[in-house]
């Protein structure tokens, strides 16, 4: 049985860990650790709790009874995986109570796909099956590979629940794919629209990656790239079986899913599009980022209205 002894060093406890050592509670936890696990988890938190006003408006305006059930239920979902993250964060010793109220939208670090407006029940299907097939991605990933042990208990649960919602996402795929013309249209339109920013959400390309303590310590096992690949290994088929067009393809030679485009690119906000004769640098991706989504303090703002729940 691996020791539960507090590490002397930082390169101790990794070393420990690349053993196999699993991590229980913060006791067990050097700095470095502690920081490590923390970005990820209030990351996690961010993106689950933004989720609910994001899908909100949609799920009121579906189509069907039973399709509005699914998103209320999934919507409900989401909060309930936000406070999996918080619980967790608590337990290290955080405020959450500071991280959901008191922090101004610029330190919320939700993702722009999770700022933006979804304008009809096809942008929210595509939202469901490119947005919650990355989720799966990123939370399979760490249920997988993490080494701390509560984190990956508490995914068994998450991940159940992001497969009801990625089949939710894919059967609304295919059923406005086979509808009308213009339904499918509309789908196609989505799609473009939606494919980047999901491709962003997995980070910067690993060559210009600088840190590496999340691998050291075993908080996740794949890289962004890695990522991002298993997941256009899943939504690219599931466009091309329902004749949807994104812009790429599987290159038989590289073995791997390629894009078509020079990336990144320029994102007209106002316009609504992508701007592919605009090659951007990774800089202005992060600038974009750092100026957040349209509906970013909007939607933070909606959840601060609330008010504190008071939890045991």
């Amino acid at each position: 049985m691996a020791s539960t002894a507090p590490p002397q060093s930082e390169e101790e406890l990794k070393q420990q860990i690349q053993n196999g050592r699993m991590i229980e509670s913060v006791e067990e936890m050097t700095s470095g650790y502690k920081e490590a696990l923390k970005k990820p988890l209030l990351v996690n938190a961010d993106i689950e709790l933004l989720s609910a006003p994001v899908l909100l408006k949609q799920a009121m305006n579906a189509p069907s009874l039973d399709a509005r059930n699914a998103e209320l239920s999934t919507i409900q979902d989401e909060v309930g995986h936000a406070y999996i993250s918080h619980r967790l964060l608590r337990n290290l010793g955080e405020d959450t109570h500071e991280f959901i109220y008191e922090r101004d939208p610029h330190e919320w670090r939700s993702g722009y796909a999770f700022e933006l407006e979804l304008q009809d029940f096809a942008e929210q299907t595509v939202f469901h099956a490119f947005g919650d097939q990355a989720g799966l991605n990123l939370l399979s990933d760490i249920h997988e590979n993490t080494s701390y042990g509560p984190w990956k208990r508490a995914l068994v649960k998450v991940e159940k629940e992001e497969q009801f919602h990625i089949r939710h996402g894919r059967t609304w795929f295919r059923r406005l794919a086979s509808k009308s013309e213009s339904t499918k249209q509309r789908l196609q339109e989505a799609a473009e629209w939606m494919f980047p920013f999901w491709l962003e959400l997995f980070g910067l390309p690993d060559n210009l990656k600088t840190h590496t303590e999340q691998f050291e310590y075993k908080i996740k096992g794949k890289t962004n790239d890695e990522l991002r690949q298993a997941w256009m290994d899943e939504i690219v088929p599931l466009c091309e079986e329902n004749d949807i067009d994104v812009p790429a393809h599987y290159d038989e030679e590289a073995e791997e899913y390629v894009l078509e485009f020079d990336w990144p690119v320029a994102y007209d906000t106002e316009e609504r599009r992508w701007r592919y004769d605009d090659p951007v640098s990774w800089d202005d991706v992060l600038d974009r980022w750092r100026e957040g989504g349209p509906k970013r303090d909007e939607y933070i703002e909606q959840i601060q209205g609330m008010g504190p729940v008071q939890t045991q």
